[in-house]
């Protein structure tokens, strides 16, 4: 029954990912709380995941000629060395507090979704 409930995350991960809604917290809690995968670990897993959920993302959007690709150049150039220096960090972080960091990083975007404004268009 397990397996039934890694790919209900999996799914739901990776439809909520798909819309730019964040789908890994989701899958990061399944993994943390659910199955004992240590904060560290499950973090990797979500970030292999998101790979192929990122791309077919892409692919579609960049068709749909929704992506502005200059930008997202210069967005891409400055994440790289970024996300390795959160790479070395997180591993210099005692689990425990990387978990509470990451739960609270969920709650404060969780609260500016609910109570933010949509921004008007035009």
């Amino acid at each position: 029954m397990t397996w039934l409930w890694n790919i209900l995350a999996a799914a739901g991960a990776g439809a909520l990912g798909a819309m730019g809604m964040g789908g890994g917290g989701i899958l990061v809690i399944y993994l943390t709380l659910a199955l004992g995968t240590p904060q560290l670990q499950a973090q990797g897993i979500n970030l292999l995941f998101f790979l192929p959920c990122a791309a077919i993302s892409l692919i579609v959007n960049g068709l749909r000629k929704l992506v502005d690709w200059k930008r997202a150049l210069w967005i891409a150039l400055g994440g790289l060395p970024t996300t390795l220096l959160g790479i070395w960090i997180a591993g210099k972080i005692e689990m425990k507090w990387l978990g509470w960091i990451f739960a609270a990083l969920l709650i404060v975007i969780g609260l500016k979704e609910l109570f933010s404004k949509p921004k008007q268009e035009g």
